[in-house]
């Protein structure tokens, strides 16, 4: 548990529901129903399955790539609630075989905060297939895109240049250089005092929403 009594399923849940609500209010079930949650094996990953659970109950069509699953407790606990609602989960392999368009929208919850480096297969791949000259869906990428440095974005091309991002609790630094659309911000738990002491200029939350549209000029440490 953190210093601020949260827990880390907790911060997962809370994380994982605003980037559902992000997604929905963008692209709705009635237009884009399938969507394709590709997760990857850390905490980003995590949230892509707590997302699919909650996009299940909001009425869309979810298919998970889960290619690297880990023996934590937790996840394995997230892929149990995944399958108890009959959501499917699909092999890269699988993934690669067909395609992309077949969905509505992709969410990237491959890679995160800890990034660094080259992707490694099948994600190298995955990659691949969501990039130009392929024409996918609407990517919605959760805090930060997938390929992309945490501070300076996509500093070789590698990486995604998704539609829209979902930041979580603060946008990253990377966040000034995203030029899609659609820029989210969800994880609605900062106390004021943490706000304060690291500076963070984050737009209030309208009524009880789990997400809010930020400027793409906002961007907080």
């Amino acid at each position: 548990m953190g210093p601020l009594g949260f827990s880390v399923d907790q911060l997962m849940e809370l994380a994982g529901l605003s980037v559902a609500c992000s997604l929905a209010e963008v692209y709705p079930s009635t237009s884009h129903p399938k969507v394709l949650i590709i997760a990857g094996p850390g905490n980003n990953g995590g949230d892509g399955l707590v997302a699919a659970r909650h996009l299940h109950h909001f009425g869309y069509t979810p298919t998970i790539c889960y290619p690297k699953p880990t023996d934590k407790v937790l996840y394995n606990g997230l892929v149990t609630q995944c399958k108890s609602l009959r959501i499917p989960f699909i092999t890269a392999e699988e993934l690669l075989a067909q395609p992309i368009g077949a969905f509505d929208v992709v969410l990237d919850a491959m890679f995160g905060f800890s990034f660094k480096g080259d992707p490694r297969p099948p994600f190298a791949a995955i990659l691949n297939a969501l990039k130009p000259p392929a024409n996918p869906p609407p990517i919605v990428s959760v805090d930060i895109p997938s390929g992309w440095q945490v501070e300076q974005g996509d500093v070789d091309g590698g990486g995604l240049r998704p539609d829209m991002l979902v930041s979580l609790t603060a946008p990253k630094e990377c966040a000034r250089t995203f030029e899609g659309p659609h820029h989210f911000l969800g994880g609605r738990f900062v106390p004021p005092e943490i706000a304060t002491k690291y500076s963070l200029k984050l737009p209030a939350y309208p009524g009880t929403a789990m997400c809010v549209r930020i400027p793409q000029t906002t961007t907080a440490k």
